[in-house]
């Protein structure tokens, strides 16, 4: 195949701007990766408040098989002053009764056409108004509570007048695959690593799921009413812009499960892929805004991090870039492209293996990182998905029978 010396120009300078493109992700990644390395500067140790009346939040929906479990290491952690709240959402099984053996107040919500946690997290809030606590904890229906965790939760959120995130993980599996445990990795990195880098920079981080809590202040006059797929997260950035940034608790510990099961597994990781994308093209573009127009360098921060795309999705794209850009240089264009993509390369790796070798060791066997590939192509489909068909719907994951 002949190409002109013009023609490669402009292979040139397309590789290298894409690679402009992709390195602004990749040393976000990286620059959060490095500094959760940096020694640990307990946030919790400082709250001297008393300890805040609590109401817990539990959104259900059909979770007969999980909510006993989420509420006996839940009610472990409270004192008399707070209550409990179960949101029964639409539910056609025994998740209801099941919440009143252990002593929770139930409010069994039937409106089939408004479906998700947006809407019945609204539901709860306006039932507490008429005896607002001064602390509000959200938590999923299919979470292990640990020791401590309301307790540094609520204290932080009332001291700091912020919202507040959990450190919110996955446990493993009793049969775990090498998809189970890069997806284990994935998430670690995400909701552990990259907020805490996060937060040893001094900047803000996001909410991502369960474990949030808010002084009443706050979220007594939140827009919660909708069916986004990531509500939690859109939350967190519009008390964002708003000047309310959350703050990330490492000491607290709230931990899910992955789904066993194929169709579940792929619906989970639909939702949380669909929703970031969607979520990293609409609101990157208010954050810059309000960040030139307010001059706050955490909006810009917010913006940055958010830029970052699902971590399996990043690594596709630089392979794909790099691969033109070799394909490229062997036809006899330039390999500064390559080499610029090389030195991406690189970043990345080193921001996986750092962040296993100090998070993920004692339960991920490096030789296990060699299924990445593997997982990727796996989650290839979601992403296509995305472009011809992205979910916009609340779709329940399947709990493991």
């Amino acid at each position: 195949m002949f190409i002109n010396q013009s023609g490669f120009v402009v292979i040139n300078a397309v590789l290298f701007v894409i690679a402009l493109f992709l390195l602004i992700p990749i040393a976000v990644l990286f620059i959060e990766c490095m500094a959760a390395l940096l020694p640990s500067r307990s946030q919790v140790g400082n709250v001297s408040v008393a300890r805040p009346k609590v109401s817990v939040l539990i959104p259900a929906h059909n979770e007969a098989l999980c909510i006993g479990k989420t509420l006996s290491t839940l009610m472990q952690e409270l004192t008399d002053q707070d209550c409990v709240v179960v949101i029964a959402d639409n539910c056609t099984d025994e998740t209801a009764a099941i919440a009143r053996k252990f002593r929770a107040t139930v409010l069994e919500r039937i409106e089939p056409n408004r479906r998700g946690k947006g809407f019945a997290l609204d539901y709860g809030i306006k039932f507490i108004k008429a005896n607002p606590p001064e602390v509000v904890v959200i938590i999923d229906a299919d979470c292990t509570v640990h020791q401590g965790t309301i307790d540094r939760l609520a204290r932080m959120a009332v001291a700091l007048k912020q919202p507040v995130q959990s450190t919110n993980l996955l446990a493993p599996p009793a049969k775990l695959t090498p998809k189970d445990t890069v997806s284990s990795l994935a998430f670690t990195v995400k909701n552990l690593v990259r907020q805490r880098g996060l937060k040893r920079l001094g900047l803000p981080g996001l909410l991502t799921g369960t474990g949030m809590a808010f002084p009443w202040s706050l979220i007594g006059e939140a827009s919660l009413a909708s069916d986004n797929i990531v509500e939690d997260k859109q939350l967190g950035l519009e008390l964002t812009l708003a000047g309310h940034p959350p703050a990330f608790c490492e000491e607290a510990l709230v931990t899910g499960c992955l789904p066993q099961e194929e169709q579940a597994a792929k619906t989970q990781r639909t939702r949380w892929a669909h929703g970031h994308l969607q979520t990293l093209l609409t609101q990157i573009p208010l954050l810059l805004r309000a960040f030139v127009g307010q001059r706050r360098f955490d909006l810009l921060a917010v913006a940055l991090d958010l830029s970052v795309p699902p971590l399996s999705l990043l690594i596709m794209m630089w392979m794909v870039v790099m691969g033109g850009a070799l394909l490229s240089a062997a036809l006899g264009a330039s390999w500064t492209p390559g080499i610029f993509l090389a030195i991406q390369g690189l970043l990345i790796f080193i921001a996986i293996i750092g962040a296993w070798a100090r998070f993920g060791r004692t339960d991920i066997p490096l030789h296990t990182l060699l299924s990445v590939p593997f997982y990727i192509f796996w989650k290839m489909p979601i992403y296509w998905s995305f472009l011809v068909r992205p979910q916009k719907a609340w779709i329940r994951t399947e709990r493991d029978t």
